[in-house]
């Protein structure tokens, strides 16, 4: 049973990179950016989603004027849970959002390129392209094992997850600064501020 909701989570990572409305030629890093922002994450905000936001489709939809949500099953860094993935109106999956014990949202997983961090970071840009501190960041864990989970630069509410391709360990410590070089950055996370 852990093995099959493993695979439906790595599945889930799989599909929320295949994008239907990339922008993709295949000229390198630049050519998935896109200049289409669909929501913007900020230390106090993802789009509408505020921490008054309570957790439910109903109250999700209307923080995200033209979204649908569904509940998806996705992986965090410790385990695989329960979110409502937000669609936009081509039917991608724009964000993840995630359920809090006060019933209000607990955080929000940015997953595509279509959307811009607090300091114009855009999923697929590298850990260069950001600019973000070594020192900033921590090695992931568990199911982000071999990647590099870090701080977006003055907004400590806000990480960015980062892929190292080709990355074989030691996986309880960063990479070497070359290899982290080209790291490309695969989620925004939002936590509210308390």
């Amino acid at each position: 049973m852990r093995l099959e909701v493993l695979s439906i989570a790595l599945l889930g990572v799989v599909v929320t990179a295949c994008s239907p409305t990339a922008d993709y030629d295949g000229a390198g890093t630049s050519a998935r950016l896109s200049n289409v922002t669909l929501v913007k994450i900020t230390e106090d905000h993802v789009g509408g989603i505020t921490k008054e936001t309570s957790y439910g489709q109903k109250a999700i939809e209307a923080a995200l004027p033209g979204f649908t949500t569904e509940g998806i099953q996705t992986a965090v860094e410790n385990n695989t849970e329960w979110a409502l993935a937000a669609f936009n109106t081509d039917g991608f999956q724009v964000l993840q959002v995630f359920k809090g014990q006060n019933g209000k949202v607990r955080s929000v997983h940015g997953v595509t390129h279509h959307l811009q961090g607090p300091n114009g970071e855009r999923i697929g840009m590298t850990f260069a392209d950001v600019g973000t501190a070594r020192a900033d960041c921590r090695a992931g864990k568990n199911l982000w094992r071999g990647m590099a989970i870090c701080k977006s630069t003055g907004h400590p509410n806000v990480e960015l997850v980062y892929a190292i391709p080709g990355y074989q360990g030691p996986f309880d410590q960063l990479p070497p600064s070359n290899d982290l070089f080209d790291a490309e950055l695969q989620r925004i996370l939002w936590t509210p501020k308390t």
